[in-house]
């Protein structure tokens, strides 16, 4: 042995931890076949089997949306509130005479204690829900666990100036959580479905979502309202300026996703095709473009 080569024992970088072969080898799983593993980052091995062309037996295989929680978030849809709504004159305006009604206090509450008095009397309802985005929104902590008195204090609790604290009222979502999604879906889900009692067989309902969520937005209201009563997924420009983008593409929009309950129109004139000419007969004109790109 050279010499020269020798270092002494201190100089030398030892890495204490071995290889993780498991964690190794699920990692390149995961490059290659990023659909057989589940929101928890576990491995589906049912779908594994059927993406590599095994058979696998699922005799009660459908269409249908689920999540890790769905059964739970059916317990805080059917549990009743003994919650009520407490006139406040001193902060109201023209209190005795006005016809608009600011109701103060944590939603879901909220929507169980209007369900008899306001059952199919309203014409519009609109949200506007945490996005999930992982960084700056917030689920609601509806913990199964608690008792209804420190539920009723955490949801109580105000500031100096009387406002509700946002600190007991939600608690951040993080991407890294194994149940990201799904937490998201556990709190939504029964605010649509309480929502949609209260509107008129006419009734539309709008909610605000961003690209995090839209998909299951869709599938959710889906579900709760009935694929046949969807009535548009609005675009619409939130920004002018470029935004800070991971992949060099700034998103600047977000959607306002309409559901009917039964039979809604939107006020508007018919399209007067008048004003439409093709001279030359183009076949092309009501046609359809298709450009690929190949690089």
């Amino acid at each position: 042995m050279n010499k020269n080569n020798l270092k002494s024992k201190s100089e030398f970088e030892i890495n204490k931890d071995s290889l993780d072969v498991k964690k190794e080898k699920i990692e390149k799983l995961k490059e290659l076949m990023p659909e057989v593993f589940t929101e928890s980052n576990k491995l589906d091995v049912d779908k594994l089997k059927k993406t590599l062309g095994e058979f696998v037996n699922d005799e009660n295989e459908r269409y249908v949306l689920n999540w890790a929680g769905k059964n739970e978030s059916f317990k805080v849809l059917q549990t009743q509130t003994t919650a009520t709504l407490a006139p406040d004159k001193e902060e109201s305006i023209n209190f005795d005479t006005t016809e608009n009604i600011f109701i103060e206090g944590e939603n879901l509450e909220v929507l169980k204690v209007l369900q008899k008095s306001y059952h199919n009397k309203i014409k519009m309802i609109y949200i506007d829900p945490p996005y999930n985005t992982g960084n700056d929104s917030f689920i609601y902590p509806d913990k199964f666990e608690e008792s209804k008195s420190d539920y009723l204090k955490r949801i109580g609790e105000k500031d100096e100036e009387g406002f509700l604290l946002k600190e007991g009222l939600f608690r951040k979502n993080s991407k890294e959580n194994g149940q990201y999604h799904s937490n998201w879906l556990s709190m939504i889900y029964p605010r649509l479905f309480l929502a949609r009692n209260l509107l008129k067989d006419d009734g539309v309902i709008f909610v605000s979502i961003d690209d995090n969520e839209v998909h299951n937005l869709r599938l959710l209201m889906n579900e709760i309202y009935g694929e046949e009563n969807f009535l548009a997924e609005f675009v619409w420009r939130r920004r002018t300026s470029s935004a800070l983008a991971e992949r060099l593409i700034s998103v600047d929009h977000e959607y306002l996703i309409a559901y009917q309950k039964l039979d809604f129109s939107f006020l508007g004139n018919k399209k007067n095709y008048a004003n439409y000419k093709n001279p030359d007969n183009d076949p092309n004109v009501h046609g359809c473009t298709i450009i690929l790109l190949l690089v």
